[in-house]
């Protein structure tokens, strides 16, 4: 836990930050922060676009009765996607828009909710029902 907590919090800044200064070397720093920023606020509209999209289909599915189980995975994957986009930096801006583009989104949902089924079968997740 450790290890991956000093990888989330140090070293990943730290390859961000080195990007940065050398993408900044290549094209200069204006140009590098106009990046920064247009893909913070390109990331930021179109996870609300897609938000307001997987919170429709949410409120459908409860509403004809069933568990929206696939679209709360679609909604917590682009909870994550925007707060990477949001952050400055080039890795967490392409694992961002992953999360936040349906086609990508799909493909690594797979992997996702593989996951969640084995934390749920060892017994480190539990579900209670009202």
């Amino acid at each position: 836990m450790f290890f991956r907590l000093f990888l989330l919090f140090t070293l990943i800044p730290a390859l961000e930050l080195y990007l940065i200064i050398k993408v900044g070397q290549v094209i200069g720093a204006f140009n590098t922060l106009l990046i920064i920023i247009f893909t913070g606020v390109l990331g930021a509209f179109y996870t609300r676009q897609q938000g307001i999209r997987v919170m429709t289909n949410i409120h459908r599915e409860m509403s004809e009765g069933r568990l929206p189980g696939d679209e709360l995975i679609n909604g917590a994957m682009l909870l994550v996607g925007g707060a990477f986009l949001i952050t400055p930096g080039f890795l967490t801006d392409i694992t961002g828009f992953a999360l936040i583009f349906p086609p990508t989104r799909d493909m690594i949902k797979g992997s996702v909710t593989e996951f969640m089924r084995k934390r749920i079968e060892r017994g480190d997740i539990r579900i209670y029902k009202a």
